[in-house]
């Protein structure tokens, strides 16, 4: 027996309305009038014989009927977009190389491995932890996920967002020797994560690049940095 189901352009216009609570938005994003999604809307509401909006001051909201409706249509689509997608998207195969700082690679990418495994099952994984600026134009590396401040002209970009960095010490070596001004630093170590860059930047903001000449400690990476910190042994720098 065949299922009765709605048509296909009246669905899309219940589901573009209820998402935006309103009929212009909706409009806009099928590229319709405002009249023509209200008219899909009716024709739906008649089709099923309930009423699926209600007017909320200059937008609308869903009635009880259309709150049950929406779910369904929803999952629909997302299924149907998925498919074609899987269909439409070229067969893609071989080894991807991807050099990433070490921090990042592991809190942000490693656990986005199996999502990528999921859309990609026929590509091969080389991830390599680095600090080093050189991988943005070695050979071996397909992708390089790297601080910057984005001057490699002769590279294809995307600025994935910014950083913010700041100070991070332990409680203790606070206590001992507290931190009131930046001129304060000059009597701890400075703990570097990488080559020194970011230190430098920091200090150059606070204009204290004098301060450059203090004890330091290189780690190579910025969660050991952090951790020596945890650990009393000077003041590194985190970054949101």
């Amino acid at each position: 027996m065949a299922k009765r189901l709605p048509p296909l352009n009246p669905l899309r216009a219940f589901e573009a309305t209820a998402r935006h609570a309103s009929l212009s938005k909706a409009a806009a994003e099928l590229n319709v009038t405002h009249g023509a999604i209200s008219h899909q809307i009716k024709a739906l509401e008649q089709s099923l014989g309930v009423k699926l909006f209600e007017r909320a001051g200059q937008r609308v909201k869903l009635t009880p009927h259309g709150a049950e409706l929406l779910p369904a249509v929803s999952t629909a689509f997302d299924g149907i977009a998925a498919a074609t997608q899987r269909m439409t998207r070229p067969a893609s195969t071989g080894v991807l190389s991807v050099s990433c700082v070490p921090a990042l690679l592991l809190l942000w990418m490693i656990p986005r491995l199996g999502s990528f495994t999921s859309q990609y099952p026929d590509i091969r994984l080389t991830l390599i932890p680095s600090n080093d600026a050189k991988d943005v134009r070695a050979p071996h590396i397909d992708v390089c996920v790297h601080y910057g401040d984005g001057s490699w002209t002769d590279c294809w970009m995307r600025k994935w967002s910014g950083l913010e960095l700041f100070p991070v010490v332990s409680p203790t070596l606070i206590n001992n020797r507290p931190i009131r001004t930046v001129r304060d630093l000059v009597d701890h170590v400075f703990l570097h994560g990488d080559d020194g860059r970011e230190w430098h930047t920091w200090l150059a903001a606070a204009d204290a690049l004098d301060l450059e000449r203090g004890r330091r400690h290189h780690l190579g990476d910025a969660r050991m940095a952090t951790e020596a910190a945890v650990h009393g042994h000077g003041v590194a720098l985190g970054d949101t």
